[in-house]
């Protein structure tokens, strides 16, 4: 386990003021400078006994990852790299329903505190971006870790980043769209305050709350074409919303296709 470094003062003090929100989050705060994955970090917090709530930072991830095995793009003091671990799996009223949902709930959050902090409204897109237009903000990645724990990734650019040649044209961040500076310790603050909240929601059992504010901020959870890969070839269709599960439905002419996993491509 690498040995965590001290956080930042402008750091501890927004988290601070977010104190009384933040429920059964924050339990510990680890932050690095530079680390492979905090993730990765995460994860091994598991092995050491109950981590619920415990919040891996860092400056700069040289190992970050998302969703089937892409690389997160993490330069220095760029963006927020934040892990978590959670328990939905110990939900009072259907635990297997809350860990399905945990990713839409994380994104209903994450998109919330952009828009508290900054004033921009982001998109979300399914199951795990934040997007303005077609262009990637954030993005959310959850490893099942026990029975009932999962780690919480997420990634949110805000400053201006040198993007490798296959993300430029996909990416974008919140300086680059707003034109001025972003305060990072606040966005990191207030996503934590979010997700609390919405975690709160799944451990209640509050689904429809979840699932409505997911709904009314996904334009493309319905009515957008898309494709993916079946092993008897490739399907399209158009979105027709998600099920009660979070799953993504397609409307593929002769049925409606549940995708629970794997590649959407977006058209």
């Amino acid at each position: 386990m690498p040995i965590p470094d001290r956080l930042p003062d402008d750091f501890a003090e927004a988290l601070e003021r977010v104190r009384p929100r933040l429920r059964r989050l924050g339990t510990e705060i680890l932050f690095f400078a530079s680390i492979g994955s905090t993730n990765d970090v995460a994860s091994a917090l598991t092995a050491h006994g109950d981590r619920e709530g415990a919040v891996v930072v860092a400056e700069a991830q040289t190992a970050g990852r998302g969703r089937r095995g892409r690389t997160w793009f993490s330069p220095p003091s760029s963006g927020l790299y934040v892990s978590l671990v959670l328990a939905p799996g110990r939900a009072r009223l259907a635990p297997e329903r809350a860990l399905s949902l945990l990713t839409l709930a994380a994104g209903v959050a994450l998109a919330e505190a952009v828009e508290l902090v900054t004033g921009l409204k982001t998109d979300i897109k399914w199951p795990n971006d934040l997007v303005i237009g077609r262009r990637k903000l954030a993005g959310i990645l959850a490893e099942r870790v026990t029975r009932d724990a999962v780690v919480l990734g997420y990634g949110i650019n805000v400053g201006p980043m040198v993007y490798p040649p296959e993300l430029s044209d996909r990416a974008t961040s919140l300086e680059l769209e707003l034109g001025r500076a972003i305060d990072r310790p606040m966005l990191f603050a207030e996503t934590l305050a979010a997700l609390a909240s919405r975690y709160d929601d799944l451990l209640d059992g509050c689904f429809d709350a979840i699932l409505d504010a997911w709904r009314a901020r996904a334009p493309t959870g319905c009515g957008a074409r898309v494709s993916w890969e079946t092993p008897a070839g490739a399907r399209s269709g158009i979105t027709a919303g998600v099920d009660e599960q979070g799953a993504l439905l397609v409307d593929a002419g002769d049925r409606i296709e549940r995708i629970v996993a794997g590649e959407v491509r977006w058209l």
